[in-house]
Formats: C-alpha cells, sequence, structure tokens
C-alpha cells in the first residue's frame, strides 16, 4: 500500500472493471487479490462457471498477514500524507538541484514513491525513460554511494520514502544530492 491503504486506485479514483494487488494484499508473503463489482465476480465458481485457483490462493498465514497490514495501513491515512510530503520534498529538490547545476534531469513521484531520469524531455513511458542519459546516471549513482546514500542501481527501479524517514534525512540526502552533482 504504498500510494494509499486502497491503492493506487485510492489517489486515480478511477472507475475500473477490474482492481488488482500484488503481494502487498498478503502482508509481504506470497498472495495476490482482484477485486469488481458483483457483476463480474458473479462470473466466477462458485457462482459462475469461470474456475480461478492459484497454488497459494487462500493461504492462511498470508490471508492473516494482509489482513493486519491492512488494518494498521487503515489506522495510519495521516502517514501517507507524511510520506507523499517527503517524496516531493525529495524530488523537487532534486529537480532544482538539477536545475541550478544545468543538468536535464526530470522526477515523478507518487505518494511514497519516486523516480528520475537524466533527460531534458518528460518522462511518460518505457519509450521515454529509454531515452535516458544511462551514463549520467551510472555517474550520479556512484556519486551518492560516495557520499553515503544508497539509491536503486538503476534508473527503471523505483525509489521508496518509508515511514523511519523524517525532513532530517531527506536534507542530508539532498545535501549528498548536491555534492553528487558538483562532480558530475
Amino acid at each position: 500500500y504504498r500510494a494509499s491503504y486502497l491503492g493506487s486506485y485510492g489517489i486515480n479514483h478511477i472507475q475500473a472493471d477490474i482492481i488488482t494487488f500484488g503481494k502487498v494484499i498478503g502482508g509481504g508473503l506470497p498472495a495476490a487479490a482482484f477485486a469488481s463489482r458483483a457483476q463480474i465476480m458473479d462470473i466466477l465458481s462458485p457462482l459462475g462457471g469461470v474456475y480461478q485457483a492459484g497454488t497459494l490462493s487462500g493461504n492462511p498465514l498470508a490471508m492473516a498477514a494482509g489482513i493486519a497490514s491492512l488494518t494498521k495501513a487503515k489506522k495510519k491515512i495521516k502517514l501517507y500524507d507524511k510520506l507523499g510530503k517527503l517524496a516531493k520534498k525529495l524530488t523537487q529538490g532534486m529537480k532544482k538541484l538539477a536545475d541550478e547545476k544545468g543538468l536535464p534531469l526530470q522526477v515523478c513521484h507518487v505518494g511514497s514513491m519516486f523516480g528520475y531520469f537524466f533527460t531534458k524531455n518528460p518522462v511518460s513511458n518505457y519509450q521515454d525513460a529509454l531515452k535516458s542519459d544511462l551514463a549520467l546516471f551510472s555517474k550520479f549513482h556512484k556519486n551518492m554511494l560516495e557520499n553515503g546514500v544508497y539509491l536503486a542501481p538503476s534508473q527503471f527501479e523505483t525509489g521508496f520514502i518509508c515511514s523511519k524517514m523524517d525532513d532530517k534525512i531527506i536534507d542530508t540526502t539532498l545535501e549528498a544530492v548536491r555534492e553528487s552533482f558538483k562532480r558530475i
């Protein structure tokens, strides 16, 4: 539940035919789920003729972990706001520092998730991301490691803000970004 306790559906408020959840629905254990309106779900057995099964379907441990995770997430709604604000502070700070240095950087965040690409053009899909400067990303990543900050080693991986992070950690990270940009 990185975006909201309702997943990205909770942020986008779309009227999807089917909503899917990956391993987060099992509290990190092997599980997945989908949900829909009754008209669609009634097609599945035992009411309908479509059989759906999986090796770990209904695994009691994963279901208990999932219920516990969702229960806790629903009680911590304000945490989502905090994480989103920290992700926004980080990405906007990175963009500002890159602009000051004249580096082509595109940033994005949704909830606690963030990403960045070294390119002057907006990135809205995989094809756009492929046009990014991988050599520049690699230099930046190496510099960040040398400045004590571990970020995902691929620009195609998402970064995550967690509940233990605060403004001080984001400020420290942005200082490492500033120092890393100086060496590019």
